[in-house]
């Protein structure tokens, strides 16, 4: 992709994603994540109907007239976002890339951070962690994780989600919004999502095109694993061969959520070309 296609291809997603987020997932991103506790703001006179467990005794000793402590919410958070860059992300057969509408999904989230003055980082891994981006305000900032997740180098390696997220917990000590984007085509410890979603605020996003679900008749193909290299020859005119196939994918999606479920972490199942903005909303509106 030439420089100028990247520009381009940012821009474009700048437009479409501010507009949604504008729009709707700002107000309810606010509402959903109110930061990490109160902290002091001032003190003023005490007035009818306030707490008298804020009272603040010294200044009121002082001055012999009560008065009490005014606290704030302490409202900055930190996002980060974890994009899986194995080889099979960079895959899309009628809408568009995997890696394309995580990069827009990424967008959206970013930019409903840096719109409530929140800071946003990005992690990029595959079977080890390639890219990190610190947590920063700001649209520019955003617009530059949106380009490395478009201009990243899809590596032909299984994703490794367990490492990612072990590594992200090892930096990120504080409490933070995790945006969990990858197909989840790898296997992976289911522990370490319980183990993540008790420091952080968890959600993992499973982008799928719709033939990662189920593979067309078109008679005889050969097969390749974007991540393993390896091939087969199968004939797809064999309903059961069909079948048996959107069976297992079927069984590996359940589990997933069931992983995600058991371990009180948020989770998205969302294929390529769809409406995301609404999933988004809908999830923030529940917390």
């Amino acid at each position: 992709m030439q420089i100028k296609d990247i520009v381009k291809k940012v821009k474009q997603i700048e437009i479409r994603t501010r507009r949604k987020t504008e729009n709707s997932l700002m107000g309810q991103y606010h509402s959903a994540f109110k930061g990490q506790g109160m902290t002091f703001s001032e003190v003023r006179q005490y007035q009818f109907g306030d707490e008298i467990r804020r009272i603040d005794w010294n200044k009121t000793a002082r001055f012999q007239e009560p008065f009490v402590k005014v606290m704030e919410e302490e409202r900055e958070l930190t996002m980060m976002i974890l994009v899986d860059i194995s080889a099979s992300m960079n895959y899309g057969t009628k809408h568009q890339l995997k890696r394309e509408y995580v990069a827009e999904i990424a967008a959206s989230l970013g930019f409903s951070a840096a719109g409530n003055n929140d800071k946003v980082g990005l992690i990029l891994f595959a079977d080890k962690v390639y890219k990190v981006i610190p947590p920063q305000k700001g649209r520019k900032h955003v617009l530059s994780m949106i380009s490395s997740i478009l201009t990243a180098d899809y590596v032909q390696a299984e994703s490794k989600i367990d490492y990612a997220l072990h590594y992200m917990m090892g930096i990120f000590k504080r409490k933070s919004l995790v945006f969990l984007l990858s197909d989840f085509n790898d296997d992976y410890d289911s522990k370490i999502l319980g183990v993540a979603s008790k420091k952080h605020q968890l959600l993992g996003i499973r982008v799928f095109d719709e033939k990662d679900n189920e593979i067309p008749d078109v008679g005889y193909a050969l097969l390749h694993d974007s991540e393993t290299g390896r091939e087969i020859y199968v004939n797809t005119s064999a309903a059961r061969w069909r079948y048996t196939y959107a069976e297992a994918q079927k069984q590996k999606l359940k589990k997933l959520e069931e992983d995600f479920a058991d371990s009180s972490a948020g989770f998205l199942n969302i294929g390529s070309g769809t409406e995301y903005s609404k999933l988004l909303y809908q999830y923030f509106q529940k917390k």
